[in-house]
This record gives structure tokens, sequence and C-alpha cells, in this order.
């Protein structure tokens, strides 16, 4: 029997990394179901832009995810100004793409910090608020990158690991809380942050395609969110293969060139912007 959608109407939901992307679009879709929604961001001014565009009372508030001061305040001035929180989308993150080997020790740290620290300190700051309520949701945003490693980007890789293996072991501790974790794994997106790549065998999704499954996994329970859905089926089908066999399927069908043959001119605004991403 299906299960019965939950009504969103009236929650009450903190996006990092809001301003744009997948996050701009996680918050249009939201309010779309009713909900009241504040985005937050490095880039305020762009963040009062967005929330400008999007209405419906959104509010737009600064936000350093390596900074657990500035990660509480966020949530404190959310709450203030539209009440308890109902849902953390821990979006914010970076992706560089350049050779492991050549990778700066400096891209490494913020890579960690912001993809890795940055859910950390969201999620039990969600906890916090969520577990005595004995309602929520955290939604933590991972990659396909983070079921395998992807050449060129080995660090983003890395840390896309760790927000499955977190999300999986808090969802595990959580159980019986009425706390829920998403797990959302994106195949390569139509972002800023993927500008330059492109591969035929990988056919890009929309930050929309993203937000609405992640609406979706709120209003119908659902753990792993892999967008598109085909591609979790997928991983599921490869996954008893023997390595050899999945790794030489890859090259076939040339996902290990998917972030080594990239346009880095078309990547540079974004590079220079991720690089400088900071306080």
């Amino acid at each position: 029997m299906a299960q019965k959608r939950r009504s969103l109407s009236g929650k009450v939901v903190a996006i990092t990394g809001g301003a744009r992307g997948i996050g701009k679009a996680t918050a249009q879709a939201l309010i779309a179901k009713g909900c009241r929604v504040a985005i937050g961001d490095l880039q305020h001014d762009l963040a009062e832009q967005t929330a400008a565009q999007l209405g419906s009372g959104t509010v737009a508030l600064p936000l350093d995810v390596t900074d657990r001061g500035s990660f509480e305040r966020f949530l404190d001035e959310a709450e203030r100004q539209l009440g308890p929180i109902d849902a953390v989308v821990n979006n914010a993150g970076i992706m560089p793409v350049t050779p492991f080997e050549e990778e700066s020790e400096a891209s490494v740290r913020r890579q960690i910090d912001i993809n890795v620290g940055g859910v950390v300190t969201g999620t039990q700051l969600a906890i916090k608020r969520l577990r005595p309520r004995g309602t929520g949701w955290i939604v933590n945003i991972a990659s396909q990158a983070g079921k395998s490693g992807i050449p060129g980007i080995a660090t983003y890789s890395g840390t896309k690991h760790a927000v499955v293996g977190i999300s999986e072991a808090v969802r595990g501790e959580l159980r019986g809380s009425g706390v829920e974790v998403l797990c959302v794994m994106p195949t390569v997106v139509n972002t800023e942050l993927t500008s330059g790549v492109g591969q035929k065998w990988v056919k890009p999704v929309e930050a929309a395609d993203v937000a609405n499954e992640i609406v979706e996994a709120m209003e119908v329970p659902r753990f792993d969110v892999f967008v598109p859905r085909a591609n979790g089926v997928l991983y599921k089908v490869l996954a008893p293969l023997p390595r050899r066999w999945r790794e030489a399927l890859g090259r076939a069908m040339k996902i290990d060139k998917l972030m080594t043959e990239v346009d880095h001119g078309a990547r540079r605004a974004y590079e220079e912007r991720a690089a400088a991403s900071g306080p």
C-alpha cells in the first residue's frame, strides 16, 4: 500500500548555500508547498536578491557554515523571524576540479571545512532543535560521487563519501526519535558548480529535479534520494559485480574522464569564487 503523502504547509525550513543552484531551487519548491524558508549564504547580498525573487516572506541571512557561531546565529535568527525550525537542508558545498597530486592544501582544507564540517555542524545543531520536539527533517546534500571515486575530484568525492557515511550513522542514532534524515545523491547537476563539465554518457539533471526529489522524500519518507531515481537502481545492480568489472564499465562509458576532460576556461569564474570562499 502506498504511504500517505504528508503536508509540508506551514513548515519552517533553513537552507544553507541557498542563494543559488540547488539551494535556491529547493527553497522555491518548498515555498510552492507552503513552507516558510530561510536561506543562508556567504554572499548575503545575493541571498537577499534571491529571497526577494522567491517572495512569500523568504528570509535571507548571512552564513558561514565553517563557523559554528555563525551557523547557530543563522538558525536562531531564522527561528526568531519564522518560528521553530522543522527542517535543515545542509546544501552548501564547493567542487574544485584538479588532479589530486596538484591540488593545493588550501583547496583540500576548504572542501573538508565546507563540505564535511558544514554538514557535521548543521546536523548537530538540527538534532538539538528537532529531537526535543520529536519531529523534523535533516536533509544532507551528498552526491553520487559519494558512492564511487571520480578522477579529477578526489577530495570532493572523499567529502561526499563522508556525507553519505555521516547521514547513515545519524539515521541509525535517530531511529525512533521522529527526526528523519535524507541523503540526497544527485548526478551532475546543471549549475555553476559543474560549469565546463560535459560527457555524452552522463546526462545532467536540473537543480529543480533535485529540489522536487527532496520535497517528494519529505512528503513520503525515503533516506536514499538518488537523482535521477534510476541511478539508485543502477547502483544496486552493479554493486554485486567484481570491482574490475565495474571499473571497466565506467571506463567504457568514459566516466573516468568526466572530471578530467573539462573546459577549464568555462570553469574559471566558479573556481576563483570557490577558492576565495570565506567570511
